[in-house]
């Protein structure tokens, strides 16, 4: 299944670079590119990229990926939702950063104030 950040990341990387190649996408992504190629089908299968053809300057035909209307909109509305998400996972984090500062505030003073052993 396609989760909203790699949406997000994908719709992205593409409406900034729409010659990224599927080898280049996966590399950004730090995923395989056979998962790339699944996730580029999966989102010109649900409108939100279209492909087309266009030579390089390597004389070979290469693809550019173009985010539909849709696409655009459903864009705005994934970067929404992984900003709120990652939001929450840092107030996580920032939770939990803050009780072990508190245990090893309160380590250190029961380790200054404890009796040393002769």
């Amino acid at each position: 299944m396609l989760t909203d950040e790699y949406r997000y990341k994908i719709l992205k990387l593409v409406e900034e670079k729409p010659e990224i190649s599927q080898r280049e996408l996966a590399e950004a992504l730090g995923i395989s590119l056979g998962k790339a190629n699944y996730c580029i089908k999966a989102l010109i299968k649900v409108g939100l990229l279209k492909v087309s053809n266009f030579k390089n300057s390597k004389n070979k035909l290469a693809y550019m990926y173009l985010l539909t209307p849709t696409g655009i909109e459903e864009k705005t509305k994934i970067t929404i939702r992984f900003l709120k998400n990652k939001m929450q996972e840092f107030e996580a984090l920032r939770r939990e950063i803050n009780v072990l500062q508190q245990e090893v505030a309160e380590q250190g003073a029961l380790e200054t104030s404890a009796p040393e052993n002769k």
